[in-house]
């Protein structure tokens, strides 16, 4: 594959990835406002504070398994036979010591008795009319320490995080029932384009499906936004302006839009902006997606996405993405890139980053590979599909050869939030 014919080589003005999003991250803010919501209602939102303990647990020691509660010491050599002398299931106490020379029959999650350093499985020992026969057995076998998971007043899940099921299991076993969140961000959006329909309308000759809109919405909702769609906006500069402004008079906390970005005569997002507010940047130096527009109307931040949805899509994740975190309260952290060898070969122009769409491929030795999807054109929505991630090619980087090593960023990591 070589990108050497190229109408999109970066002039030096060009802003580049890393320039582009530091200046985003800087000019958006944490939405205010937080809601308690129950534990069946909190998966995947934002957690707004550091959520500690009730209380300890395990409370007590207990049982790891069902089986018999020993004093090691009593184990002077295997084959050892010792009377039962009591029995605690899960839920109970013995309510007394162990005493030298017996065993206590408990059951997984029983508190142990004082005096209890091991539980031998029952796998493990043999029942007859004298007692258990037991093997030796180290000390603090098959106990569950006091607090082993956390202690009263731990921070068991720090704020900023999105919950995921895991966590919404800790925090009931840390004590709580309801959990205090971030509000959603309220997010507005349109298309823009005469050509564009809605799917189930007539295409008349040059008109494209709105598959945009839909690709964005399913991004809003997969990371824990309020999308508020406000349809397809024709191509007049007056209808963009009123549309962006009425946007912000709506009391949202960003607004997004796809296409209209770039310089053409029916290309009117830019100049609509500048009349509502201000453009930070609208060219960077990536493929796909150069014409991306980042400003303000009034105070609500705003990204104009590219019109082809490859580009669409593709920037969403790696511009929008970010600053609707931000938005949300989540924690920064770093994308959960994984370094393959490359299973193909490319020639890009300096300067510029690209995402490439692409897969892993285990080869005849069992080792993963990166491979690229055969059509990286903007409009190869049937890539996106194909392909389980984008293989980033730096600035820095002119060329790839099979075996090289890349930066893949899979779509599974990219929709998490």
């Amino acid at each position: 594959m070589s990108h050497d014919c190229d109408a999109f080589q970066p002039p030096r003005e060009l802003l580049t990835y890393a320039e582009a999003l530091s200046a985003l991250s800087d000019a958006v803010r944490p939405v205010e406002g937080t809601e308690t919501v129950s534990l069946f209602d909190a998966s995947g939102r934002i957690l707004a504070e550091d959520l500690r303990a009730c209380w300890t647990v395990p409370p007590p020691d207990n049982s790891a398994v069902d089986g018999y509660a020993v004093r090691s010491a009593d184990l002077a050599a295997a084959g050892a036979c010792l009377p039962v002398g009591g029995r605690v299931p899960a839920g109970q106490v013995l309510g007394r010591a162990i005493a030298p020379g017996e065993v206590v029959r408990i059951f997984t999650g029983a508190p142990v008795p004082d005096g209890v350093d091991a539980v031998i499985p029952q796998e493990n020992c043999r029942v007859d009319e004298g007692g258990v026969w037991l093997p030796l057995v180290p000390s603090g076998a098959n106990i569950r320490r006091r607090g082993e998971d956390f202690h009263d007043g731990e921070v068991v899940l720090p704020a900023g995080r999105r919950l995921q099921p895991q966590d919404i299991g800790l925090a009931a076993a840390a004590g709580h029932a309801r959990l205090t969140v971030c509000r959603r961000p309220r997010i507005a959006y349109f298309a823009t384009g005469d050509e564009v329909r809605e799917p189930g309308e007539p295409l008349g000759p040059g008109a494209i499906v709105n598959s945009n809109a839909y690709i964005v919405d399913a991004l809003l909702r997969r990371l824990g936004c309020e999308p508020r769609y406000l349809g397809i906006i024709r191509d007049r500069f007056e209808l963009v302006r009123d549309a962006l402004a009425g946007a912000a008079a709506a009391g949202v906390d960003a607004i997004l839009t796809t296409g209209g970005v770039s310089t053409g005569e029916e290309d009117h997002v830019k100049a609509a902006v500048e009349a509502r507010g201000a453009l930070n940047f609208w060219r960077i130096a990536i493929r796909p997606g150069r014409p991306l527009a980042f400003g303000r109307i009034g105070a609500v931040p705003f990204i104009g996405l590219p019109g082809n949805p490859v580009a669409a899509t593709v920037t969403f994740l790696m511009f929008a993405r970010p600053l609707l975190r931000i938005l949300s309260g989540a924690r920064p952290r770093p994308e959960a890139a994984q370094w393959v060898p490359a299973d193909f070969s490319v020639v890009k122009k300096a300067g510029r980053r690209e995402w490439l769409r692409g897969s892993l491929r285990a080869g005849p030795d069992g080792l993963f590979r990166a491979v690229s999807f055969p059509n990286q054109g903007s409009g190869v929505l049937t890539s996106m599909v194909a392909s389980s991630g984008l293989i980033v090619l730096p600035e820095e980087l002119t060329t790839v050869s099979p075996g090289d090593l890349v930066e893949f960023l899979p779509f599974s990591a990219l929709l998490e939030g």
